[in-house]
């Protein structure tokens, strides 16, 4: 969804500037001059009236509970007394629960959170929901702008990925998550990176690394690829954002000490009940990352840990030790990473439309390769799901366009049974994780089986 009506975005070529023709029928006309990526939602669009209906919607569901009802739960409590520690000067990783930290991110988001905090909880809330929706708009708006298809959708077609993440969305809301946000700021990276400005991308990568530490695994494709002002930008602005941004606040020293103590619960406390803080759901049929899923197949993990009151179930087909499950899972990531240096073109080869498939790959590996991936981690397959949908809706060739259509349904089928109402041992076994290795799939025969003619008559310029 996200404001997708009368969709703004222009092909990503200096040479085949387009514009909308008209409103709403997604033909592709040329235009001599350049129309923004980003725009505001219109009232006079239909769907940019259903994307704001939808944002206040979710918005209630954060506030409502916290003005008439006993207050919010979720993480936004948890954000609350973050930014109010950094107000009181008070000290971030001594609140524990259950021998857990509560507040289990880098120091830089409490110090940004202290300044909402400071208004009280309802503008704080406000605050990160307008945040959200805001991310929202732009994920839908630079997804659509970054497939390399050189077509504008029509608003439908636009809006399509929005309504499949829609679940996800909703998390975001619900839960407080930012990972919505570090979607928007990373997709900003990487069009700001297409737009010459490799400094700039490189620092919003930074920035959602020193919120959410797992965005830093675009660094090693950044090398890969020697986009080396993007890769020292993002180095030099994380440690400016995780070192000297709160230290003005917190101090040097205590900012140090405190990333330390994060450091070593975060990343340094990994065994076999658990790691990151959330020892029983980590290996639990809610995270269903690489590393928990392959856990959970090859030595026995009752995936429902996270509840003392289930019975105990397992799904191991094989039973070794931890420390070779962990071998196990080494040589997957690795074969995985040597499987995606070889399926990308080399850099001369590189087109639009093949950098955008090359992103879809790079975002569902970083999605996967968390050590973390709830359920709300899949918003970030949005680029990927868009980039498929613009080649099921505009690829010249009829079969292929019905057969990329029938992959996007069955991922479609494969992402809807993480609802309730089915059970969570689909979860366990990585129902969300196999829908992403489908559309890794998909964007490879993509990639190495683009159209002859990419512009041809054949192509469809009105997609409803």
């Amino acid at each position: 969804m996200g404001a997708p009506g009368r969709f703004a975005g222009r092909a990503l070529s200096a040479t085949s500037p387009v514009r909308r023709n008209g409103i709403g029928n997604g033909e592709l006309t040329e235009n001599d001059g350049e129309t923004p990526v980003l725009r505001w939602p219109s009232l006079r669009q239909p769907l940019d009236v259903l994307f704001l209906f939808c944002c206040v919607l979710l918005t209630a569901d954060v506030l409502v509970p916290e003005i008439f009802g006993n207050g919010k739960t979720k993480d936004y409590a948890l954000w609350f007394w973050a930014g109010r520690q950094v107000l009181t000067g008070g000290d971030l990783y001594k609140s524990i629960t259950n021998g857990a930290l509560d507040f289990i991110y880098p120091p830089p988001p409490a110090v940004m959170l202290a300044i909402p905090a400071w208004f009280g909880k309802i503008p704080l809330y406000l605050g990160l929901s307008i945040l959200n929706s805001a991310a929202w708009a732009i994920t839908s708006q630079l997804s659509n702008a970054m497939t390399g298809s050189k077509k504008i959708p029509a608003p439908w077609l636009a809006a399509l990925p929005g309504f499949a993440t829609v679940t996800f969305v909703f998390d975001q809301y619900d839960l407080g998550q930012p990972n919505l946000v570090l979607l928007a700021m990373m997709l900003l990276g990487f069009w700001w990176m297409q737009k010459g400005r490799p400094w700039l991308g490189g620092s919003m990568f930074a920035l959602a690394t020193a919120i959410k530490m797992f965005p830093v695994a675009v660094l090693p494709y950044l090398l890969w690829r020697r986009r080396w002002a993007a890769s020292a930008s993002m180095v030099v602005a994380t440690l400016a954002l995780l070192y000297v941004m709160p230290a003005p606040v917190r101090g040097f020293e205590r900012n140090a000490a405190e990333l330390k103590t994060w450091f070593s619960a975060m990343v340094g406390s990994s065994s076999e009940k658990g790691f990151g803080q959330r020892d029983e759901q980590n290996w639990s049929w809610v995270n269903q990352s690489l590393i928990a899923v392959t856990h959970r197949l090859v030595r026995p993990i009752n995936y429902y840990m996270d509840d003392p009151r289930h019975a105990p179930e397992y799904m191991n087909v094989l039973d070794v030790s931890y420390k070779t499950a962990n071998w196990i899972v080494l040589a997957v990531i690795g074969l995985i990473g040597l499987g995606f240096i070889c399926v990308i073109p080399a850099y001369r080869k590189m087109t639009e439309r093949s950098t955008a498939e090359e992103l879809g790959i790079l975002f569902c590996l970083m999605t996967v390769a968390s050590p973390l991936a709830r359920q709300y981690y899949f918003m970030w397959l949005f680029m990927p799901l868009t980039v498929l949908m613009h080649r099921a809706a505009f690829d010249a060739r009829p079969k292929v366009r019905t057969g990329t259509w029938t992959l996007l349904g069955i991922v479609g089928v494969l992402m809807v049974l993480s609802l309730p109402v089915f059970p969570a041992m689909l979860q366990a076994w990585g129902n969300n994780l196999l829908a992403t290795a489908l559309l890794v799939g998909g964007l490879i025969w993509h990639m190495h089986h683009a159209p002859p003619l990419l512009d041809s008559s054949e192509v469809p310029e009105r997609v409803a």
